[in-house]
C-alpha cells in the first residue's frame, strides 16, 4: 500500500497529472472551436446542396405523429455533423504530431547540424561510435 501510494504522489507531483488537465482543458476549447467551424462555416454549404436543408435537422421518420403516439426517427444529420467533426479533430491531430514529429526527428539526428540535438541523443551517437570503433579494434587483434 505503501507503494502505491508513493507511486501516486510521484505521478500528481512529476506532472503528469497535470499536464493531463492542461490537455483536456485545451482539447474541450478545441472541440468548441470545432463545432463552431462545422455548424457555421461547413454545415452552411452542404445546406446549401441539399436545396436548404439544414443537415442537421434531417431525419429518416420511422413512424409518423399521430394522436395517440409521437412520431419516432432516426436523426442522421447530427450524426453526419459529428462525422464532419470528428473527420476535422483527426485531420488537425494528424496534421500537428506528424509536424511534431518531424522536428523531433530532426532533432534527433546527431548529423543533422541545422537542430541542436538534446545531450543524451549525442551521447548515445558518441557511445555507439565508440562501441564501433572499439569492435574493429578487437576485430583487428583477432586476425
Amino acid at each position: 500500500m505503501k507503494n502505491f501510494i508513493q507511486e501516486f504522489k510521484n505521478f500528481a507531483i512529476k506532472g503528469n497529472m497535470i499536464d493531463m488537465a492542461i490537455g483536456i482543458i485545451i482539447g474541450t476549447a478545441f472541440n468548441n472551436v470545432v463545432n463552431t467551424i462545422v455548424k457555421k462555416v461547413v454545415m452552411p454549404p452542404l445546406s446549401l446542396l441539399t436545396d436548404g436543408v439544414n443537415l442537421a435537422n434531417r431525419k429518416l421518420v420511422l413512424r409518423d405523429a399521430s394522436d395517440t403516439a409521437e412520431e419516432v426517427a432516426m436523426g442522421y444529420g447530427e450524426l453526419v455533423e459529428a462525422l464532419i467533426d470528428f473527420g476535422i479533430i483527426a485531420l488537425t491531430i494528424f496534421l500537428v504530431l506528424k509536424g511534431i514529429n518531424r522536428f523531433r526527428d530532426k532533432a534527433e539526428n546527431p548529423e543533422d547540424t541545422e537542430v541542436t540535438t538534446p545531450k543524451n541523443i549525442e551521447l548515445l551517437s558518441n557511445m555507439e561510435k565508440l562501441m564501433k570503433e572499439q569492435n574493429e579494434l578487437l576485430r583487428d587483434l583477432k586476425k
